[in-house]
């Protein structure tokens, strides 16, 4: 059964001071799990979630307090490392690759308002955060992604997002997806049960069904079914025969470029910058556009890192 504690609050035993050995190695770190959320998925989430309740009068900061709510939630759950991407603007470097590619068209005014916003106060709150602009927030969350991975005593990397473009970065179990609304965790063989194929070819299945939420439509004719045949069969589409796409494989090959996501942005170098250390002191600036009671908690949860 899926539960916020399950993947956030297991904090290690020896992190709580429960269990540590007599001696300790002088080169002994302790393992940590790192959390990377996605912070304009979040944002969105909130805000459509407070439509339910306010009647259409947006509150100026209502989804950026959600957010920071969520992760201090997570927080006060037993996360300690943990890296927010955001979409510093909404058009990126795809859009020059694809005319067709998603823009910030339609986003709602009160929305957009809060999106710079939100990346202020999480810094404010001490929460690492990278602001993306000529990449997306996928990106940002595939590149921390594969930094912390490369971390000896990083045990596992919950990347906190629904988007199918994330299922590529699991990596077996230490890498996983995990689906707050849904209540599910992803690891490689989740990713393979849902959607027909592993980690390493949803670029590939995306480009040929499309992603009608990014913008590009796939491959006239090939459904789920057909693609998941096709990639099983062929393997990546770089592999299938000429006469399976005809024409269609420069721009099949196009939409898979579009859904690989990059990991090569720098975002850190040391995984315990990710740590959360408590709140800088900019963050009482935001007493009253968060509310008393979200700087009472943050407050509560600093002391308890004492």
């Amino acid at each position: 059964m899926f539960t916020v504690s399950r993947i956030v609050g297991q904090r290690l035993r020896v992190q709580r001071g429960e269990v540590l050995p007599k001696v300790l190695h002088p080169h002994y770190h302790v393992p940590v799990i790192v959390h990377l959320i996605d912070g304009t998925y979040e944002l969105f989430r909130h805000f459509y979630g407070l439509r339910r309740f306010n009647k259409g009068k947006d509150a100026p900061f209502g989804a950026v307090s959600g957010v920071l709510g969520t992760v201090l939630q997570m927080v006060e759950t037993g996360a300690t490392h943990i890296g927010v991407a955001t979409d510093h603007v909404i058009e990126s470097f795809r859009n020059k690759l694809y005319s067709g590619y998603k823009t910030g068209e339609g986003i709602e005014p009160a929305l957009w308002a809060q999106f710079h916003p939100l990346e202020e106060a999480l810094t404010a709150m001490g929460v690492a955060v990278w602001p993306m602009t000529d990449l997306e927030a996928d990106d940002g969350l595939a590149s921390a992604a594969h930094l912390a991975s490369k971390t000896k005593r990083v045990e596992k990397v919950s990347i906190w997002t629904p988007d199918k473009d994330l299922a590529q970065c699991v990596r077996d179990g230490r890498v996983v997806q995990v689906d707050r609304k849904g209540k599910k965790i992803f690891d490689e063989k989740g990713v393979r049960e849902k959607f027909g194929v592993g980690p390493e070819l949803i670029p590939d299945l995306l480009a040929l069904v499309g992603d009608a939420a990014d913008g590009y439509p796939g491959v006239p004719g090939i459904g789920r079914v057909t693609a998941v045949r096709l990639l099983k069969q062929y393997g990546p589409i770089e592999s299938f025969p000429p006469e399976v796409l005809g024409t269609h494989k420069k721009e099949a090959l196009l939409f898979k470029d579009l859904a690989t996501l990059r990991t090569d942005a720098k975002l850190f170098r040391d995984v315990d910058e990710l740590q959360w250390r408590g709140p800088t002191r900019a963050f009482a600036s935001w007493r009253d556009r968060l509310g008393e009671r979200l700087l009472e908690r943050t407050a509560k949860a600093a002391a308890a890192l004492i």
